[in-house]
């Protein structure tokens, strides 16, 4: 049995915001679908705002992640740890609800370390036998490390979720990185298709203002996605569909919320519909379909990138509206998928897809099983990350279903 730990980034910090948790969750269970023996490891940190008024101690993080993984299968104790020296000097990690020696045991047997934490110490990754990042910020993470601004610890296998990173059509540097292509995966078991719901919003589970700004010069540019949403702010206006968004609003973003109210929007607390993990799907498949900005970097950098939380709609048969983020050699626009650059395309597209809207909804499930099967995402990356030498493996499905 092949032995996989993951290394996912602030999963726990934000165990509230489950978006994020299943976006690591999905690469979990393919690997364990495929017969991998799956360990969690991350380093905990200070949670984030949802944890207010919760027993927020590094046990009970330890325990409440424990049990969410048990709930899905993943039945192995995590390993999480907390360190005051990870960036700097010596690095002596302090393990969390799980014993030192048994966490060191499963990281030196550990076949596979996939990675998505991408400033890990060294000294883990010397640890397993074999290491692999996991390029989920396709374009940006190129741009930082080719700029100096990020300094990744050396890994024996790169993957990237970006169709164009490392070819010629990219607006960005590769980094000097050979990059292996893989797709963003959906667990469809986890995501059945639901028949379609009655009368209800397009949604979103979306960040709003988390303080990102990439430095470019002697400037810097707002890549919060904040700037997308404002730009189709009257987007209700143009479309007698109903649409809703869940996001997380501090208290200086309360003007940006009574624009989007005054606009026509339905806003809701992220963590009121997506706490959990099955709170998170519960809200998607109640949805009719989805609606949603990308960051700003998505169309600057043209990365053709998707969001896993699309996947999770089109999973469930609910068609998706998002952002056109670059030509896409795969990504179809038209059917089950819609991609806009305007709001008067975005609304053009929603109106579409309730113009023939079971017929949509059949073809956004058909994108997720052709293209973005955790099963089969899983089985490429151990087949490249554990073959060394063997070349680059193929990504799954070159053409878009017809």
């Amino acid at each position: 049995m092949t032995t996989v730990v993951i290394s996912p980034y602030r999963a726990t910090k934000f165990l509230d915001r489950a978006g994020n948790f299943w976006v690591y969750l999905q690469y979990a269970l393919g690997l364990r679908a495929i017969g991998c023996d799956v360990h969690w490891l991350e380093r905990l940190e200070q949670p984030g705002p949802g944890w207010e008024g919760i027993d927020a101690s590094p046990a009970e993080q330890a325990e409440l992640l424990h049990r969410t993984l048990s709930r899905f299968g993943i039945s192995n104790r995590p390993i999480l740890y907390t360190t005051e020296s990870e960036n700097g000097g010596g690095f002596e990690p302090s393990f969390v609800g799980i014993a030192e020696r048994e966490a060191e045991k499963t990281l030196r047997r550990a076949d596979l370390l996939l990675n998505f934490h991408q400033t890990i110490h060294p000294e883990l990754l010397a640890r397993v036998k074999r290491s692999a990042l996991v390029d989920i910020d396709p374009g940006l993470l190129q741009y930082w490390i080719s700029s100096g601004q990020l300094d990744v610890p050396d890994h024996d296998v790169y993957f990237t979720t970006g169709e164009t990173v490392g070819t010629p059509s990219a607006a960005f540097p590769d980094a000097g990185i050979d990059w292996v292509h893989i797709r963003p995966p959906v667990f469809l078991d986890q995501w059945p298709f639901r028949p379609p719901p009655g009368p209800a919003p397009f949604t979103t589970v979306s960040s709003w203002h988390g303080h990102e700004y990439i430095l470019e010069g002697d400037g810097y540019w707002d890549n919060n996605k904040r700037v997308s949403w404002v730009e189709f702010v009257e987007l209700p206006k143009l479309t007698d569909q109903p649409l809703e968004i869940a996001t997380f609003f501090g208290s200086k973003d309360a003007s940006d919320r009574l624009i989007l109210e005054l606009n026509g929007w339905r806003v809701r607390h992220a963590v009121d519909v997506a706490g959990t993990a099955d709170d998170y799907r519960s809200y998607v498949q109640s949805s009719r379909g989805e609606f949603s900005c990308a960051k700003p970097s998505c169309m600057r950098f043209q990365n053709a990138w998707v969001s896993d939380r699309t996947l999770c709609y089109l999973a469930s048969g609910r068609p998706a509206v998002v952002q056109d983020t670059g030509p896409s050699a795969y990504l179809p626009s038209g059917e089950g998928l819609h991609r806009f650059t305007t709001p008067e395309e975005a609304a053009a597209a929603i109106d579409a897809v309730n113009a023939d809207y079971e017929r949509n909804c059949r073809a956004a499930r058909e994108i997720a099983e052709a293209y973005f099967d955790a099963t089969k995402i899983a089985r490429l990356i151990v087949e490249a990350a554990l073959r060394p030498g063997a070349g680059a493996v193929p990504i799954i499905g070159q053409t878009a279903p017809t």
